[in-house]
């Protein structure tokens, strides 16, 4: 008996390049401003050009990739006033997934949340920062879904695909990833109490922390690529 060869769908191909992509973009393996080198990237990922420029147009429509006119495509990069309006509208959909979470969420729900935070936590004490954002990245969107609203939903979705990479850099202080371990210790309990109000009041925190430590990160960066000031 032969094997029988099952071909991946076009359309699920492209889906996987882009997923590979969005994670080497949200894990600084593409550098904001960086050029994104189709012959390069195809070579790395093993695919045609086809499927990776129909991913490249979905992380565009995400608002992780800018395509310029016969330039091909960037990785977009963030100003300071992108960051602040961003971060503002993200704090309110976060705040608001959370309150309603904690009025609607199943015991099951919760419990696959209460999973993943441990699971979390384990990738914390190992310092496996891609992993443990990739379970932090889940937990928030699980408590997203929980809120059951798709509008929220869709508009969640959205503008926390432009803030990815700031998040995932915001850890790599090893005081405010302490300080954002705490605070999804205090989102399970919230949850766990059915607390509307507590839940509102650390996710709002949450992402005002997060905000802060990018601030911070963006003008450190800027006053490094400055060059030296003449005596």
């Amino acid at each position: 008996m032969t094997a029988e060869i099952i071909p991946i769908p076009r359309a699920a191909l492209h889906e996987q390049v882009a997923h590979r992509l969005r994670q080497m973009l949200v894990e600084n393996r593409i550098a904001p401003g960086a050029k994104l080198n189709e012959r390069e990237l195809s070579e790395v990922l093993n695919v045609s050009r086809t499927p990776l420029r129909e991913a490249i147009k979905m992380l565009a429509a995400e608002g992780l990739v800018e395509l310029l006119p016969n330039r091909g495509a960037i990785a977009v990069e963030l100003s300071e006033a992108d960051v602040l309006n961003t971060f503002e509208v993200m704090a309110g959909l976060e705040a608001q997934s959370g309150e309603l979470a904690a009025q609607r969420i199943t015991d099951a729900e919760l419990n696959e949340i209460k999973a993943m935070h441990f699971e979390m936590l384990a990738a914390y004490t190992r310092r496996d920062l891609p992993a443990y954002y990739r379970l932090n990245s889940a937990i928030h969107r699980a408590i997203n879904a929980a809120a059951r609203n798709p509008v929220l939903a869709a508009t969640y979705q959205q503008v926390n695909a432009r803030l990815q990479a700031l998040r995932f850099r915001s850890n790599q202080n090893e005081e405010k990833w302490r300080e954002a371990v705490k605070e999804h210790e205090q989102m399970v309990a919230a949850l766990s109490a059915r607390d509307p109000a507590a839940m509102r009041a650390v996710m709002s925190e949450h992402l005002a922390h997060k905000l802060d430590t990018v601030i911070q990160q963006l003008r450190a960066a800027g006053d490094a690529s400055r060059p030296p000031s003449k005596a």
